[in-house]
């Protein structure tokens, strides 16, 4: 293939990245053909699977992302347990909340929770997992809260719709 030598530049950029990089935007930044660009990331791919590898090419919300192989996950957790940045439980209820009733406002997230959530919409918003999504047509026009790309690639889904279904209400085992 022609454009062969590119391969190294699309596992750098992808590296460098970080978060998923759509075939088109890859296309674009090397001024070749998307075609080309899906065979050099199957190419990758195949290249990252050999045993020896420590990295994987997987497709992620909408792109593609270099990530660690699963059966090495116990190596890479060992580091990040001393780089601990994990959500609270306060945190996780705030964004599962925006992850299934999007779009939603913080007034209606604190109504379901029972408590402010100032705090942890901030820090969700900080660490790009929610944002802005356009202002409620009601008094004040409150802000609007959605879930993000980076949720997407934090969770391993590729659209929303993968998101698990809800139970029914009383469906919980409640009494009766």
């Amino acid at each position: 293939m022609f454009y062969q030598h590119l391969k190294g530049h699309i596992e750098a950029m992808l590296f460098a990245a970080g978060d998923p990089l759509s075939a088109e935007k890859i296309a674009n930044m090397l001024d070749i053909p998307i075609e080309h660009v899906t065979a050099l990331l199957d190419q990758l791919r195949d290249d990252m699977e050999k045993p020896d590898r420590g990295l994987c090419l997987i497709q992620v919300a909408g792109g593609y992302q270099i990530c660690t192989k699963p059966e090495l996950v116990v190596f890479v957790e060992k580091l990040a347990a001393e780089l601990d940045t994990k959500l609270s439980n306060p945190a996780l209820e705030a964004l599962s909340i925006v992850a299934f009733k999007q779009p939603v406002t913080r007034s209606e997230i604190e109504f379901i929770r029972g408590v402010q959530s100032d705090g942890v919409l901030s820090t969700l918003v900080d660490r790009k997992l929610i944002r802005e999504v356009g202002r409620k047509d009601a008094v004040g026009r409150p802000i609007l809260y959605g879930t993000t790309e980076e949720f997407l690639a934090c969770f391993g889904l590729t659209r929303l719709e993968e998101l698990p279904a809800l139970p029914e209400p009383g469906s919980m085992g409640s009494p009766e």
